[in-house]
């Protein structure tokens, strides 16, 4: 988070672009959100494929509401600089946990 907000506005700039898809500490940023507090199950208590299919799951639902912006990250890419480039996968990355929690908790 701290990498895109320190040196957003300079990507932006060598790239000529808003949010520039060559920068990915911001998706890094938010696919760690979506990974907090998986359960004990994910760290391999319940065996390689049990963890593989709740990382894929994570990986999965934050990609997906990455590219979706559902509301409010629609809107927070406007914001100047490196805040603009990370806000939104953030946001995206709150959501993204929210749904593995949901899904994680009811399969297992």
């Amino acid at each position: 988070s701290w990498v895109c907000i320190a040196f957003g506005d300079a990507a932006e700039v060598h790239f000529g672009k808003k949010d520039p898809g060559s920068v990915v500490a911001d998706e890094t940023a938010g696919q760690a959100i979506a990974l907090v507090a998986l359960p004990a199950a994910a760290t391999g208590g319940g065996g390689f494929w049990h963890m593989a299919i709740m990382l894929a799951i994570a990986f999965v639902a934050f990609r997906v509401l990455d590219i979706l912006k559902l509301w409010p990250a629609n809107g927070l890419q406007k914001h100047p600089g490196g805040w603009g480039i990370l806000l939104d996968d953030l946001v995206a990355g709150v959501q993204a946990l929210v749904v593995v929690q949901v899904v994680v908790r009811v399969m297992w």
